[in-house]
């Protein structure tokens, strides 16, 4: 990530992200550059639009997210209701232990 923050720096500066650049930004941070890794970051970075992308990702997310659950119907009780609403908390208590043990794993 450190790579990808130093791109971002020199270009907030107004720099631009070139091997050189990137090499002296890690080497101030105090990072010892991988030039196979400088030099794959710049030729990823090459044509990419970087305000453009930055614009994209800030957008809200829960414009995107939309609610996952229908609207109950008449058929439906408020058993039922409570019974898929458990169902969906307990996929979602799996899915955080998953993604923890995965960070200590």
């Amino acid at each position: 990530m450190e790579y990808v923050y130093a791109a971002l720096l020199l270009h907030a500066a107004g720099k631009e992200i070139t091997e050189e650049n990137l090499k002296a930004v890690l080497e101030a941070a105090g990072v010892t550059p991988d030039e196979a890794r400088i030099k794959a970051l710049v030729a990823a970075l090459e044509g990419i639009n970087i305000d453009e992308v930055i614009e994209k990702a800030a957008m809200p997310v829960a414009v995107a997210a939309a609610p996952a659950a229908a609207p109950a119907t008449a058929e439906e009780t408020p058993a039922q209701e409570e019974e898929e609403k458990e169902e969906e908390e307990e996929v979602s208590e799996e899915e955080a232990l998953a993604g923890l043990g995965a960070l200590f794993g």
